[in-house]
């Protein structure tokens, strides 16, 4: 059986490029950005209704350099604008806003209005994404939108329930993830789905995000499958 919501942690695109004596990191971001590009059309050809990739998280906004983070962000903005003009996906931006440059605000917006009617495979760019930042804001909207109806806190204590907190989170409305997929040999979440990945399959690949080939999704695809989802039982 195949994963309706595949999570992509595309990782090892600066050590590609180091390997290879290419210069700057720009040249594995590149290389990433056109595998990205390929592994959504693997996707979409088998049927996977939802992606989640994650591009840039809120850490790489404070801890990359200068230069290599004004590079990547041209590099995701430019992707954002060419996956939403192929094919009939519908692309969305989970996020925050705050600390993105307003090019790159403008590509991810402009992006989810122009796909916004598509009906295809629905395409998470995780950009400006944190996994407790989340977790954060959901919290937040959901006490403003109870001040706003001016309910105190008792009734906030009652409707606080799991249901409630996972329709505030950048993905309400969305199912959770049923595998995480990340490249390059590390085995770690990076703050990524915190709280949708709690029941979600993960796989880990040895192979460097741009050396990612179609069989190694494959094989990802066939451990799923013969995994027995448990949730607790």
């Amino acid at each position: 059986m195949l994963p309706k919501h595949v999570a992509m942690i595309l990782d090892g695109n600066r050590r590609w490029a180091k390997q290879r004596s290419l210069g700057t990191a720009a040249h594995g971001h590149r290389a990433g950005a056109a595998k990205i590009r390929e592994f959504l059309e693997w996707c979409d050809d088998l049927g996977i209704e939802v992606v989640t990739l994650y591009l840039l998280s809120t850490d790489n906004l404070t801890n990359r350099s200068g230069d290599e983070l004004t590079e990547l962000i041209e590099i995701i903005a430019d992707l954002a604008d060419d996956i939403s003009r192929f094919r009939d996906w519908r692309v969305k931006h989970v996020g925050t806003h705050a600390g993105l440059p307003e090019p790159l605000i403008a590509a991810l917006d402009g992006a989810e209005a122009r796909t916004a009617s598509h009906t295809g495979l629905h395409v998470n760019l995780a950009v400006g994404y944190g996994g407790r930042s989340e977790i954060a804001d959901a919290v937040r909207s959901i006490i403003q939108k109870h001040r706003d109806l001016g309910h105190g806190l008792d009734e906030l204590e009652a409707d606080i329930d799991q249901e409630l907190i996972a329709e505030h989170l950048y993905t309400g409305g969305q199912p959770d993830p049923d595998l995480v997929i990340r490249t390059s040999g590390e085995q770690r979440l990076s703050d990524f789905m915190l709280w949708q990945s709690a029941h979600s399959e993960f796989y880990f690949m040895e192979a460097l995000g741009p050396d990612v080939r179609e069989v190694d999704f494959l094989r990802a695809l066939r451990d799923y499958s013969r995994r027995q989802r448990r949730f607790g039982s």
